[in-house]
């Protein structure tokens, strides 16, 4: 089985909208309904878990009926403080439904273009790993610079990437990996979803990302997906 987990919890402060940056309107729709619709329809999805305010969780399920693509989604967890501890979350509540070798897709709902050829694409690519990242080439030079202030090596941008969501993972395993950063209390460090896998010695298969798959972060991003959408 392959459940979804799509975050919708965060607040959005750079993006200064007077709602959760999920739920902000593009074209009267919502945008955490870009993804549901994505994934509501795509064969290799099962279930779908929603990570979101307690506040917004009747409003967004409202939407899921109203948009038809609540068929799939199966319940709602709450944000952490961080965005590793939302998952952690979310990963603790489908104890109730999943199996150890069950798959996890993590997706951001600010990443509304996901599209159909990652997903499959995420899928194919767990054959003989233990999760599959999304990445894109580095295009600029890149340094390292431990203190701020000076250049102290140069990096090989051809071993270098940068990672996307959907991140997928065997769902037993990764839910024992954030486990045993819970515990130490060094979940809070955590900046990928993919670290903790890392950091557990998952076996990871890299898979190029897609550069439409963008976040929205700030209006101009926002102001990008709109165009994109009108245009469609």
């Amino acid at each position: 089985m392959n459940i979804a987990i799509v975050l919708a919890g965060g607040v959005g402060a750079r993006l200064g909208a007077d709602v959760p940056k999920a739920f902000v309107p593009v074209c009267q729709k919502p945008l955490i309904i870009y993804s549901l619709e994505c994934l509501s329809k795509n064969s290799h999805i099962d279930k779908i878990q929603i990570v979101a305010a307690e506040d917004w969780m009747s409003q967004v399920e409202e939407w899921t009926k109203e948009y038809e693509v609540h068929k799939k989604v199966i319940g709602f967890s709450v944000p952490g403080e961080t965005r590793q501890l939302s998952i952690y979350n979310a990963l603790m509540d489908l104890k109730q439904v999943a199996k150890v070798e069950d798959n996890v897709f993590i997706h951001d709902a600010a990443r509304p273009l996901l599209s159909e050829d990652l997903i499959a694409r995420s899928f194919i690519g767990m054959e003989g790993y233990d999760g599959v990242l999304p990445v894109l080439p580095m295009t600029d030079t890149v340094y390292l610079s431990k203190g701020g202030q000076q250049i102290d090596s140069l990096l090989n941008r051809e071993e270098i990437y940068a990672g996307q969501a959907p991140e997928t993972f065997v769902y037993g395993k990764y839910l024992e990996a954030n486990q045993v950063l819970k515990d130490s209390g060094e979940i809070y460090r955590i900046n990928g979803s993919t670290e903790p896998a890392v950091m557990a010695d998952m076996k990871i298969h890299l898979i190029p990302g897609d550069e439409n798959n963008f976040k929205i972060t700030t209006q101009a991003d926002l102001d990008r997906f709109v165009e994109i959408v009108k245009g469609r």
